[in-house]
């Protein structure tokens, strides 16, 4: 049997791409932190490691016939010897990169770029899945709207093309069982283009439950995500890209309704497959 090893198998994406590939008949080995943890199907072969560790990845992927790769830091210290270790023993890989990768300029173009150079000088055959904002970024939300009856955020009417994690995951268990992708970097976004002011118009249909946006200036904004936290040079990345969405929306890719011959699921049926984290 075709054995595909998963790495982020416990994320919202790596979860999907498991069970796709169980449908398809196919043996998955996963690697986990804590198997005990982990709340993944029977069938799932569990190696307790860390993405970051190059033994473990190496131990993983010893006799498998491919692997999806999802790198899960914000910069690329460590990543080569993890892709060294990970391709001298699998060359066939996916990997969940990001639609901001650029063909012309992959090293400036953040740790997905570096992630993807590295995979094409080790490996033989590789796919980059490159998804654009994710819906499911927006369960930051949920505390608000679980609590109350507004939202605040910077850039409410930044326009974004959110894509469903369930998208994601079957653009990459076809890429890991069809050789007719290797090579390939596929852009993914969602179908439609909505501020984030519609987001939550949405979020308030499928609840039924009226709800306000409350502009946060970009200095508060700033300031609240460090004290929660998070790299400075991120937030500062990602304040500046949200702002430019208001004059540049994202761009609406049809590649998933290519790829699985379907539409793209909607922020709509997203947000009625996450309702409940959502409610209070």
């Amino acid at each position: 049997m075709t054995t595909i090893l998963v790495t982020g198998a416990t994320g919202r994406v790596g979860r999907h791409v498991v069970q796709g590939l169980l449908d398809a008949g196919v043996g998955v080995r996963a690697l986990v932190r804590n198997p005990a943890l982990a709340a993944l199907p029977a069938e799932v072969e569990l190696v307790q490691g860390d993405t970051y560790d190059p033994t473990a990845v190496s131990g993983a992927a010893a006799d498998v016939d491919a692997a999806f790769l999802l790198w899960p830091a914000f910069t690329a210290d460590g990543a080569a010897e993890v892709v060294t270790a990970l391709t001298k023993q699998v060359s066939r890989v996916v990997y969940l990169s990001s639609m901001n990768v650029s063909d012309a300029d992959p090293a400036a173009s953040g740790v997905w770029g570096e992630l993807e150079l590295l995979l094409t000088d080790a490996a033989a055959a590789w796919t980059f899945i490159r998804p654009g904002g994710f819906a499911a970024n927006t369960l930051e939300w949920a505390d608000q709207i679980r609590t109350g009856n507004v939202v605040r955020m910077p850039s409410p009417n930044a326009a974004r093309s959110l894509i469903h994690e369930r998208d994601v995951a079957a653009v990459a268990v076809q890429a890991l069982l069809n050789d007719k992708h290797i090579g390939q970097s596929y852009a993914l976004t969602g179908p439609e283009v909505l501020t984030q002011a519609d987001q939550v118009a949405t979020i308030a249909t499928v609840l039924g439950k009226p709800l306000q946006v409350e502009e946060i200036p970009l200095p508060e904004a700033r300031h609240t995500m460090i004290t929660q936290g998070a790299d400075p040079a991120f937030i500062d990345n990602a304040l500046a890209y949200w702002h430019s969405l208001i004059a540049n929306p994202e761009p609406v890719t049809t590649t998933v309704e290519a790829l699985l011959a379907r539409p793209a699921l909607t922020y709509h049926q997203w947000t009625k497959d996450h309702a409940d984290d959502f409610r209070g």
